[in-house]
């Protein structure tokens, strides 16, 4: 991590919803989704806002040998978006406490808010991260 990753960085970033982040595309193996409406997903949405923070803090990184994983999340979802329409995300470094991040993040859609919480991630250095994983998954598999 660089010296310039502090609290006070903010970011904004804009995403016009294409038809497939809609519900219905979310999980489209699960019948009852297909019948759901055609609006932006919360889980779509929640990632766009990951990636709007990986944005923001990629410069302050040694990228991409350092990079960093969703830890936590407190966020609402309080409108509906129907594709077409583009979600501007704004997002704002609150504090940072060794390798954890907490991000302040607000959304909305330009006709209404809808979003607004927390976001905690952790900066990982990728390579020690994947061989991690790697191990998990020979367990898995053994």
């Amino acid at each position: 991590m660089k010296d310039s990753l502090k609290p006070g960085l903010t970011f904004e970033f804009q995403y016009k919803v294409p038809e497939n982040k809609t519900v219905p595309n979310l999980y489209p193996e699960f019948p009852e989704g297909q019948v759901m409406p055609d609006v932006f997903a919360s889980g779509f949405m929640i990632g766009l806002f990951e990636f709007a923070c990986i944005k923001a803090i990629k410069p302050h990184l040694d990228w991409p040998d350092e990079q960093s994983v969703g830890i936590g999340f407190q966020l609402n979802h309080t409108a509906a978006t129907p594709p077409g329409f583009t979600v501007t995300v704004r997002v704002s470094l609150r504090a940072v406490e060794g390798k954890k991040l907490t991000f302040d993040i607000e959304a909305d859609d330009g006709v209404d808010p809808i979003s607004k919480g927390s976001h905690e991630r952790f900066v990982i250095h990728a390579a020690k991260f994947k061989g991690a994983v790697a191990e998990k998954l020979k367990k898995h598999l053994s």
